[in-house]
């Protein structure tokens, strides 16, 4: 194992990373913003109004891309568990 597959392992890890969170994070970050601004311009300061359409923003983000998420997901797995071999030698 050379540090240039260590690195290649962490590289391809974290991209794997940034794909896997990024709709759930994109949806939260839209969904808050609007909210924070609706809350701004209304003057509403309440907590459930913010809280509540994220966790459902962020389900349904969930639900429309768990398929995407988990299909990706286990073929990194996948992937990884094909380079033991090599890496190992």
């Amino acid at each position: 194992m050379t540090d240039t597959s260590i690195i290649e392992i962490a590289s391809k890890t974290m991209w794997v990373a940034l794909q896997l969170s990024a709709p759930i994070l994109v949806t939260a970050l839209v969904i808050g913003f609007a909210i924070s601004l609706f809350q701004s311009m209304t003057q509403i300061q309440e907590f459930t109004l913010s809280f509540v359409p994220k966790v459902v923003g962020v389900g349904a983000a969930l639900l429309f891309t768990g398929n995407w998420m988990l299909h990706t997901l286990v073929t990194f797995t996948v992937e990884l568990f094909d380079m033991v071999p090599d890496l190992l030698a």
